[in-house]
């Protein structure tokens, strides 16, 4: 999952360097070059055809993958870096209150103060990001739209959980990525060329496939069987907890990019953010333990 972090804050500058395209028929895309990387993978498990009963669960896993990618692309023109990586914030909470409505969560008191420890380390991360390149806070219908796509991020794990616990879904990451990706991409992809101009595409540049390339090889195809192998062991709360490195990530490339900027102002979210985390891996919050 640190590695998980770490993939998915590169991937949020990344989108920001892509040309304004349609997000859906993007993500599909993004999805279909998922699917390709991950399918010799995927092919070798014997539980590689799905079942009937886990058709329906595979869509709508898609269609969370689909929503949160398909806003985010859109949103990435429409709101700002700043509000979108503060709104990010609200996933782990929001998986965990949606896996207590599963029953794949333990109504406990440590875990919602260590997502609370995490969260306002997150935050203080983005106020102090807002400080230094001067962007501001905002809600406008880009970010109820990013906020949308957050809630079905959330939800994407929690149900992917209670497949596992359910029987639904094979013990194989490989293939439950596969499959949730594939039908995802497949019915965005259908809403794209009904409701998106296809001769739009016709404008991406040769950067642009490249960034599409690795988007979605590593930040989708990568990210979500790793998400999928933690989430056989660990609870959703935990598992989105891991999101709040994202901050983090970014704060380090900014450092990269531009060492003048660092400053006290990046310590107390910092080191809460960091506290979370090892609280967390110390914790070893498993599911059934």
């Amino acid at each position: 999952m640190l590695l998980w972090a770490a993939l998915v804050g590169l991937s949020f500058p990344v989108v920001g360097l892509m040309s304004e395209l349609p997000p859906l028929l993007l993500t599909a895309l993004r999805f279909a070059i998922a699917c390709a990387g991950l399918f010799v993978l995927a092919r070798r498990s014997p539980d590689f055809l799905p079942r009937g009963r886990s058709l329906p669960l595979y869509a709508l896993m898609g269609l969370c993958l689909a929503g949160f990618f398909s806003a985010m692309f859109w949103a990435a023109h429409h709101a700002t870096a700043l509000t979108m990586a503060t709104l990010h914030v609200t996933v782990p909470l929001l998986a965990f209150l949606l896996g207590l409505g599963f029953g794949v969560e333990r109504l406990a008191w440590r875990l919602p103060l260590i997502l609370g420890l995490g969260a306002a380390g997150a935050l203080g991360l983005a106020f102090a990001e807002s400080l230094v390149q001067g962007g501001r806070l905002q809600f406008g219908i880009g970010e109820a739209v990013f906020f949308l796509g957050c809630l079905s991020t959330a939800l994407y794990p929690v149900l992917s959980r209670w497949g596992l616990a359910s029987g639904r879904l094979p013990e194989s990451a490989a293939v439950r990525t596969f499959w949730s990706l594939g039908l995802g991409g497949l019915l965005v992809g259908l809403a794209g060329l009904a409701i998106e101009p296809v001769g739009r595409l016709a404008a991406m540049r040769a950067t642009d496939l490249a960034l599409l390339v690795y988007l979605g090889l590593c930040s989708s195809a990568l990210t979500f069987w790793l998400m999928q192998r933690a989430t056989a062991v660990l609870t959703p709360g935990v598992v989105t907890a891991y999101g709040y490195l994202v901050p983090f990530v970014s704060m380090l490339l900014l450092f990269l990019r531009s060492p003048q900027h660092i400053g006290w102002v990046w310590l107390p979210g910092s080191l809460m953010v960091l506290v979370a985390m090892a609280l967390l891996m110390r914790g070893d919050v498993r599911v059934g333990g």
